[in-house]
């Protein structure tokens, strides 16, 4: 954060010194500085890496949302089975939702619900872990760490951690999940949180009690910029760090202000918080990001599931439905894949406290956008919905779906915390081979 404190560092111009300069560039992860980041970009671009205009949004129903009475309703299935919400046509012929889902039927023809996704860790935080990285491990729910790099810190460190010509944190984090870190990755490669002290830093942040006024920060920046030839200011630093300074008053921090938006979108998204969030996540993407996490929780549904759902899915529904309408009318629909998923599912049949308990065998899981087709259902569920039907779609199916979006080759391998090379993917396919 650009600080006006005390020191004995040499200054310039109106009292700014060289050291609270290059800290305009510090993006408060672990030390490390926009320009350092931008370092690897370069770096990242001279191996040969590509950089693809692709996206992917990532909205995550933390808790474990059911997917009976989201994607998979089964009115065919006996009463204490199928949704308690009901169901709700859709505009593709013979696919139906959860009852609450008023809003998303009228957006089907955008989606592909994917009804056999599975997998096998029942526990809140090893599940998120499976899901998020591929990879499952049993001791994330007794305290241990994440073992592996989540699909989001993998884009970071593929594309770079910035992208080169608007700044745009490749990997952002809009409320965060658990086992969405870089792991044995690095720091480098963590989410950038826009809540969190790197928003602060964007903003070029400054104490309150030393300066009341932005605008005058800004104006001294300002004068700063023009006057730092005369002082030598300027070549005194090296290309990444004057990028990082021209880069914080540009795209980058403006992508995250939805004041900046067009009055009549940002009046279609609304003011609810999870709107906003898909908001923000579309000017995001739309400038260059190329992974967005969103986490909006309270799915852990184990008592009175159907007044849960009264409470959660109407934003939900509102806010997906107007995301996918904004991206369509910006021709952005090939380009980003939104993700809507959780840790897992919710057992199949009602229990004592018409609530529903973890399930993992089958989970939810809905796409939209990407290359995959669009108005389908993917994959069968037995009839009471405990178990695929056919081929279960698998954690890592998922994880070659969105690297196969990305343009991300299935084959990388990065060095673990053992010094060894492992691939990130080794048995998934993406999900439209698979069906």
């Amino acid at each position: 954060m650009l600080t006006f404190s005390a020191g004995h560092s040499h200054r310039v111009c109106d009292g700014t010194s060289r050291r609270d300069f290059l800290r305009a560039g510090t993006l408060g992860m672990g030390g490390l500085s926009l320009a350092n980041l931008l370092a690897e970009r370069a770096a990242a671009a001279e191996s040969g890496r590509t950089v693809s205009d692709t996206s992917v949004v990532w909205l995550w129903l933390g808790g474990g949302p059911t997917h009976v009475e989201t994607f998979d309703p089964k009115l065919s299935a006996p009463v204490e089975y199928r949704s308690v919400t009901g169901e709700t046509s859709t505009n593709v012929p013979g696919v139906s939702l959860g009852g609450s889902f008023t809003k998303l039927a009228t957006v089907a023809d955008k989606m592909a619900f994917v009804r056999s996704f599975a997998h096998s860790n029942s526990g809140h935080g090893g599940g998120t872990h499976f899901v998020m990285t591929g990879y499952d491990n049993r001791n994330i729910d007794n305290g241990g760490l994440p073992t592996r790099p989540s699909l989001g810190s993998i884009v970071s460190k593929v594309r770079g951690a910035n992208h080169d010509q608007t700044g745009i944190p490749s990997f952002v984090r809009l409320a965060g999940i658990t086992a969405d870190g870089p792991a044995f990755l690095g720091p480098a490669y963590a989410p950038f949180d826009p809540t969190g002290q790197a928003r602060s830093n964007m903003n070029l942040g400054t104490k309150v009690d030393r300066f009341d006024d932005r605008r005058e920060l800004l104006g001294s920046l300002d004068r700063l910029r023009r006057e730092s030839d005369s002082h030598g200011l300027m070549n005194g630093l090296d290309e990444f760090e004057q990028q990082a300074f021209q880069l914080l008053l540009g795209q980058s921090a403006d992508a995250f202000d939805v004041t900046k938006e067009h009055a009549p979108t940002a009046a279609k998204y609304g003011k609810d918080l999870l709107a906003q969030r898909m908001l923000v996540a579309r000017r995001l993407v739309e400038k260059g990001c190329g992974f967005v996490t969103i986490n909006y929780g309270g799915w852990d549904m184990h008592q009175q599931i159907e007044r849960g759902m009264n409470r959660l899915a109407p934003a939900l529904d509102h806010a997906v439905a107007t995301f996918l309408e904004d991206v369509a009318q910006r021709g952005m629909s090939e380009k980003v894949l939104l993700v809507i998923t959780g840790e897992f599912g919710r057992t199949p049949r009602i229990n004592r406290n018409a609530g529903r308990d973890h399930w993992a065998p089958l989970s939810t899981l809905a796409l939209a956008g990407g290359n995959l087709k669009m108005g389908q259902v993917v994959g069968e569920s037995m009839p009471k919905a405990d178990v695929p039907k056919t081929k279960p779609i698998r954690p890592q199916d998922l994880m070659a779906t969105v690297f196969h979006h990305l343009g991300i080759d299935s084959k990388t391998q990065f060095v673990n915390q053992g010094g060894r090379p492992v691939y990130v993917l080794e048995h998934g396919q993406p999900i439209a081979e698979l069906i």
